[in-house]
Parts: C-alpha cells; structure tokens; sequence
C-alpha cells in the first residue's frame, strides 16, 4: 500500500513545487509591502491581509495539488499534463489576486480639511483623471502621494458634486479634478485643525510608548507635534511636524 501511494515520490515533487512557489511568493510580497503598500500603510489599507490570501494561494494550493496528482505509475504525458493544469491553476490564481491587490492599492492619501483619508485604485474615478492638475493625471504605482482636495465652487459645480455624492455615493475626495497639491496652505489648514498628541494619550494610555518611539525617530518633540485623523480600511492617526508635513502614523482610532 505505501509502495502503491509513493510517499516519497509525493514528498519529493511537493517539497520542488514548494520552492519555486516560496521564491514568487518572495517576490509577490517585496512589490506588495514594499512598493504598493510601503509602512503604515500595511495595516491602513489591508495590505498584510491580502498578501496573506495571494500567500495561501500560491504557496499552498499548488503543491498540495501536486502530492496529489503525483504518481511515478503514471504515464510521462499524462503526469506531464496534470502537472501543467497545476500550474495554469496556480498561475491564473495569482494572476486574479495580484490583480485584486492591484486596485485595492493605496494611490493617495487625500488631506479632507480636518482629516486624511486613504484612497485606493478601485475609489478614485479614472475617468476625471484628465481633468486633474498635471502633477496628479496618474495613478501613482510606487506608493500612495499625499494630495488635498479642494472645495466644490459655488453654482453648478456644487450643485453637481452634491448629487455625485448623494445618488452615486461619490465624494469629491474620489474625483480628480477636486485633487490639488498638499501645499503650504493645506498644512497650515491641517495643521489649525490638528490636536495635541496629548491629547491621544489621554485617550490612549498604552499608545506612550508608540508616540515616544515616533517622536525619537523624527527627532520631534512632543510640544512641536499633533495629530489628524486617517479615515482608512484600519483606521490610523497622522502625526504633523509643526510645519504640517506628516512624521509617520500610529495605529489609533483617532476619531474622538
């Protein structure tokens, strides 16, 4: 019985099989981590858990099915065969995941007034990339910028983004031709409407030693900083230096 399931020859294509898919594996995650989703964004934007699935997939799927299938009793054609529909199935499974990463990807992280907020592929309407500054007419594909939008002008523009938003669910956030520079009046802005980050402490005692952690590697102090809110898939916090431009961020709900 053993002879007749050769477990060794199994254990043998398995353990190939598994190598090659460790190595795109490692591949898959340095673009996914370290491009698409580079730091925080790991966690704001769900990069961890969808590299994850694709993780499973790839490393999993494919050389289970090959101890499957694997028999030395088997014609060479025929192993040859199973093993290629294998492969166009691990294949054409990654392909549809790196696919879904890709328009989950964060594009820009948009300055809402008295908030950020984390955009990706799939939120943004293309279709006005056209009529965005000339800075911000693509889609960035080495990590999200960080951008401001602008406010609806006053008549038939206002009227427009207020039924875009109400009947299609579409802020003005998501529009291109809204986006604008993070400028040195958007941080003055940001930097109006930010809080202490005390004031985050108070509410999260444990968070001491992230923002002392944050403050050390800026070189900051925490008189000198505050923070925003990220509206995000996790919701985070942006810590602004005294002139509005983003330290780093930390893994807090910082809407309270």
């Amino acid at each position: 019985m053993q002879k007749s399931f050769n477990l060794k020859q199994r254990l043998h294509a398995f353990g190939w099989h598994l190598a090659a898919s460790s190595a795109v594996a490692l591949g898959v995650a340095a673009l996914v981590l370290g491009i698409w989703f580079p730091g925080a964004y790991r966690y704001m934007a769900g990069g961890l858990g969808l590299l994850g699935l694709i993780m499973t997939v790839d490393v999993v799927l494919g050389p289970v099915l090959t101890f499957s299938v694997f028999n030395t009793k088997k014609s060479r054609g025929h192993l040859r065969r199973d093993i290629a529909t294998i492969a166009v199935i691990q294949i054409a499974a990654l392909g549809y995941g790196m696919y879904s990463v890709y328009l989950a990807r964060p594009v820009v992280l948009v300055f809402e007034n008295d908030r950020f907020r984390v955009l990706s592929a799939a939120d943004v309407v293309t279709a006005e990339l056209p009529e965005a500054v000339p800075a911000l007419r693509k889609l960035s594909l080495m990590g999200p910028r960080t951008i401001a939008v602008r406010k609806a002008e006053a008549g038939a523009e206002r009227s427009e983004s207020l039924a875009a938003a109400v009947f299609d669910g579409v802020d003005t956030s998501q529009r291109p031709k809204f986006w604008t520079i993070y400028g040195e009046s958007e941080r003055k802005t940001a930097i109006a409407a930010a809080r202490p980050l005390k004031r985050l402490i108070e509410k999260y005692p444990g968070a001491t030693s992230d923002v002392q952690a944050l403050l050390k590697e800026n070189d900051l102090s925490e008189f000198s900083t505050t923070f925003l809110p990220v509206f995000a898939r996790s919701d985070a916090v942006a810590v602004l230096k005294s002139d509005g431009v983003i330290a780093g961020f930390l893994p807090y709900d910082g809407f309270f």
